[in-house]
């Protein structure tokens, strides 16, 4: 079973609050991983989002519609905002 977005990033704040609180990194660089982990756990839903749909259109419409599952998250979603 694939790791959810949520489940990667509550992994990644708790291994950085880890390393933070034990002085394995600095303030700068706790905020700069919390940032990014925001960023990755948007593009992992996304991704997992667009591969949902794509499987749903294979299995039930017997079709490939990646171009248009991308474009359905970009506009529901805001895409990479």
């Amino acid at each position: 079973m694939k790791q959810t977005a949520v489940q990667w990033y509550a992994e990644r704040l708790y291994d950085l609050e880890m390393a933070y609180n034990q002085g394995v990194i600095k303030t700068n660089t706790y905020i700069k991983g919390k940032r990014e982990a925001v960023e990755q756990a948007k593009e992992m839903e996304k991704q997992r989002m667009i591969e949902f749909a794509q499987l749903y259109a294979v299995i039930h419409c017997m079709g490939d519609i990646t171009k248009n599952a991308e474009q359905y998250y970009n506009e529901t979603y805001g895409g990479n905002k």
